[in-house]
């Protein structure tokens, strides 16, 4: 039976582990792997956050950037010795300036809320500046990708902020993924880079309580590597904090589906991604993270019975 815990966020606490949570994903992003731009526009992204939430999500994740493989990042000035901050890029076309992000996801954050203000918002960032602009637009929650180490002023804002913190590992950057080499003992390296990342957070003023872990899925681990991600989920509750998985529509899981040499296309993901979800679930994960809220949470029901 996996572990409960109480999450305490910006201005309430939600209770993790008798039931699966869902997070539903919503990319204000013109270039997202999963939806290609779908919900770009603003009052789209609210009508489908609105659905999704009718559709079962707990959770409405917020997104301005996307971070798919071979993705140029904004520069961020600073950043940890282990980690440096995002790279400086010329291309203008690829990166993602702090005004852009706070242009396409506080409208829809600000707007989201107004239509139902009882909505649970994440804001999926690296940039300290765009979460707290999205915190006091009503967002509880920041989701970022590199762990709270590419902007030096992340953790800083989180303590200030006192929100929820979905604390992600994340292997060298999207630009590098490519050419990246392997990194032997998958899941003891993300446990351990998990851990040091999380107790650095609470040196920086982050409370415990506040933190959820994700060992990210796909996020600089070769198709290869996120498979014992998944058979020894369980291994990560032993760092004693809410776990968070997101699989969804994923490569390695195209990888898994393929037929006649050639992977599954991400629109022929969702049977493979209800699979990993529903792995994910009965081996401990609190929170899924999913572009198939409404499916996703129908199998959440059923592994929750038998889990």
């Amino acid at each position: 039976m996996r572990p409960v815990f109480e999450w305490k966020l910006a201005s309430r606490s939600v209770e993790l582990g008798k039931r699966t949570l869902i997070m539903g994903v919503v990319n204000v992003t013109p270039d997202s792997f999963s939806d290609g731009g779908l919900h770009f526009d603003r009052e789209q992204a609210v009508e489908y956050a609105l659905q999704l939430l009718r559709d079962g999500a707990d959770i409405i994740d917020v997104g301005g950037e996307s971070t798919r493989p071979g993705t140029k990042l904004a520069a961020v000035a600073g950043g940890d010795s282990k980690e440096p901050a995002a790279k400086v890029t010329t291309s203008a076309k690829t990166a993602v300036t702090e005004k852009e992000e706070l242009e396409r996801v506080i409208p829809v954050i600000t707007s989201l809320k107004k239509k139902r203000p009882d909505a649970l918002i994440s804001v999926d960032t690296y940039k300290a500046s765009v979460a707290r602009a999205a915190v006091k637009a009503g967002a509880e929650i920041v989701n970022d990708v590199s762990g709270f180490r590419w902007d030096p002023l992340m953790r800083k804002a989180l303590a200030e902020l006192k929100c929820g913190a979905v604390l992600v590992h994340m292997r060298g950057r999207p630009e590098e993924w490519r050419t990246q080499a392997p990194a032997p003992g998958i899941v003891t390296l993300v446990k351990r880079e998990l851990r040091e990342s999380a107790d650095a957070v609470q040196m920086a003023g982050v409370k415990r309580q506040r933190i959820v872990l994700d060992p990210g899925f796909g996020l600089g681990k070769n198709f290869e590597e996120n498979y014992p991600l998944l058979k020894h989920f369980e291994e990560f509750l032993q760092l004693r904090y809410p776990l968070l998985a997101g699989v969804s529509r994923k490569s390695f899981i195209g990888r898994a589906l393929a037929r006649d040499g050639k992977d599954a296309a991400v629109t022929d993901r969702l049977y493979g991604t209800l699979g990993a979800e529903t792995a994910a679930i009965l081996k401990g994960a609190q929170i899924i993270r999913t572009h198939d809220v409404r499916a996703c949470a129908d199998v959440a029901r059923i592994a929750d019975i038998v889990g």
